[in-house]
């Protein structure tokens, strides 16, 4: 396992730079190691890494992985009855249980790995965003459109939309993704498709924008990817309403006309964009103890906030 120290806490001694789990890797991505667990079954590991720029940092980001997972699987079991998703187990045990081999090999792994169906992923990223900001707010500005459809003139940043949009893009395996509009969905995967994406994407983010509203946080925007199971499901996959897929603003916060403080990341990015010797290119810079200490903290803020439970205190519910 490679690691780093992190002087933070006693109970997370170490942070998880890139795993070793004893299984065939598939491939690592820009956060999660994913390793083949059998017929039809994937392991999916949260690692601590951070992008920032589409670089990935040299330093993670202690507990990130764990965030990510344990709060996929809180909201995936608030889903329950809405949409079929990937997501098999996240508690450690059962999976052991599952999976006798990976036992020696915990501490690499536990707390912030799934055990998921395998899936043929659609290569369609499913956005959807309630709140003009970000690249959205970059192409209202200069085109007065969202996802290529005209929106009303007179919007300021990050104000609310009149109703959520579906802003899709292609999920691109090099370089960056494309945003295109719902006509470029339905070109790609016919009608009946592109609608269920829509239509199960606005249903998820309604879900996610009610629930955050509870605990005075706008989910301004999040996506959403989805896969093919053998036999014919479609399936919600991969990190759901986490601090990487959303942007989460606090409510008491809220200043339309500017940008918004966001509980993830944010500390990472306005550290680099205050950089004038770096061009957003490999190597990165170091980042300083105090940005990945505040990063981290806005991680443990965002989940204890939305679980009601701190991380260490939180048992994972069970799926299949």
């Amino acid at each position: 396992m490679n690691t780093l120290e992190n002087p933070m806490s006693e109970s997370d001694a170490m942070a998880v730079m890139e795993s070793q789990v004893p299984l065939p890797l598939l491939h690592r991505g820009k956060v999660r190691d994913v390793y083949d667990a059998g017929p039809g079954q994937l392991l999916m590991v949260a690692s601590d890494r951070v992008s920032a720029f589409d670089v990935i940092l040299r330093q993670p980001i202690p507990r990130k992985g764990e965030v990510l997972t344990q709060l996929t699987a809180w909201w995936l079991d608030s889903l329950r009855g809405v949409l079929d998703h990937h997501l098999l187990s996240c508690d450690t045990d059962d999976i052991i249980d599952r999976i006798p081999s990976l036992r020696e090999s915990r501490e690499a792994w536990a707390r912030r790995s799934m055990l998921v169906h395998r899936t043929e992923p659609v290569l369609i990223e499913c956005v959807v965003r309630g709140y003009v900001s970000g690249s959205a707010w970059k192409e209202y500005r200069t085109e007065g459109t969202l996802a290529g459809e005209p929106l009303p003139e007179g919007l300021v940043e990050s104000q609310k939309l009149p109703a959520p949009i579906f802003s899709p893009s292609t999920k691109a395996q090099t370089g960056h993704d494309e945003n295109i509009p719902f006509s470029g969905v339905v070109e790609r995967l016919g009608t009946e498709e592109a609608n269920r994406l829509r239509d199960l994407s606005l249903a998820v983010y309604e879900h996610g924008a009610t629930t955050t509203k509870e605990y005075a946080i706008i989910l301004a925007d999040t996506k959403f990817e989805f896969g093919h199971h053998p036999d014919g499901r479609l399936l919600l996959i991969d990190e759901v309403l986490t601090p990487d897929s959303s942007r989460f603003w606090p409510a008491d916060l809220y200043t339309p006309g500017q940008g918004q403080p966001s509980l993830d990341k944010q500390p990472v990015r306005d550290f680099l964009d205050g950089l004038t010797d770096w061009d957003k290119s490999p190597p990165p810079p170091d980042l300083p103890d105090h940005v990945v200490r505040e990063t981290t903290d806005r991680y443990l803020e965002i989940f204890r906030r939305l679980t009601g439970t701190d991380l260490d205190e939180f048992r994972p519910p069970h799926f299949e």
